[in-house]
């Protein structure tokens, strides 16, 4: 489930961080961007942030999660993204939506500066994803119903890039993934953030907003985009995860 020209001349508030920055101005070294994408989706999702984050001086791995596969689990998936990092350091696994199932598992098995969930489905411990729904109380949440794919996913996306996105769409994850417990007895003990997105038709702000003090214990960030962030505001996303970096490392 997510399912533009570059300016340099504007700043950002950090959100959560403080001050401000020049867009487009390296301030914090490199690192590996892990960017894993949702349901029904491919690495190419992450295509305009890519450009943006190497542009700054990181390493990007946004690989293609298995699909089409009906043996694949959540261990398959998080095997494909260990595979795609290889030997890099300096890891920042980011989970969009679905990917939050799996960017945790990176975490645990790998030596990760920082988790980052997007308008993630931020797992339980045994939970199973089908589950996931029922056990945040989703279909207790007010929110905007009726809606066909076009309205809830890619209200803020240029129509051309939305008609690609769909004609991209993949059998990603497999049903046997969704009936899977979540393997990991808690969070790996990593710094995290999790991001909501404001105009989120499918994952309301306010009940990402719960779901993340309710799971994680933190407060979430907010960005103005619906739910295809990495495809509505590039720039701005690519802004934050670095904003979440330079935070990071200062406390560190």
């Amino acid at each position: 489930m997510c399912k533009h020209l570059v300016r340099h001349d504007l700043t950002v508030p950090a959100e959560g961080t403080g001050g401000e920055r020049p867009r487009g101005i390296v301030k914090t070294s490199m690192a590996t961007f892990v960017l894993i994408h949702g349901a029904g989706d491919s690495g190419w999702y992450w295509h305009l942030v890519t450009p943006e984050l190497r542009a700054r001086g990181h390493d990007v791995v946004a690989p293609d999660l298995p699909a089409n596969d009906d043996t694949a689990d959540l261990g398959t998936y998080a095997d494909a993204v260990v595979g795609a990092i290889g030997g890099r350091l300096g890891l920042v696994v980011v989970g969009q939506s679905f990917g939050a199932f799996t960017a945790p598992l990176i975490c645990d098995r790998l030596p990760a500066e920082l988790l980052v969930f997007v308008a993630g489905m931020i797992p339980s411990p045994g939970e199973c994803p089908d589950d996931w729904w029922t056990e945040t109380g989703y279909d207790r949440e007010p929110r905007e119903r009726g809606l066909d794919d076009a309205a809830t996913y890619y209200h803020d996306v240029p129509p051309e890039l939305a008609s690609e996105h769909m004609r991209r769409a993949r059998d990603h994850p497999s049903a046997g993934a969704g009936r899977e417990p979540w393997p990991l007895p808690a969070m790996p003990a990593v710094p995290t953030r999790s991001l909501v997105c404001r105009d989120d038709r499918l994952f309301p702000a306010g009940f990402m907003r719960r779901i993340t003090k309710e799971r994680l214990g933190i407060f979430a960030d907010a960005i103005d985009s619906g739910h295809c962030v990495a495809l509505s505001h590039p720039l701005e996303l690519a802004d934050r995860f670095e904003q979440f970096l330079d935070h990071t490392r200062s406390r560190s």
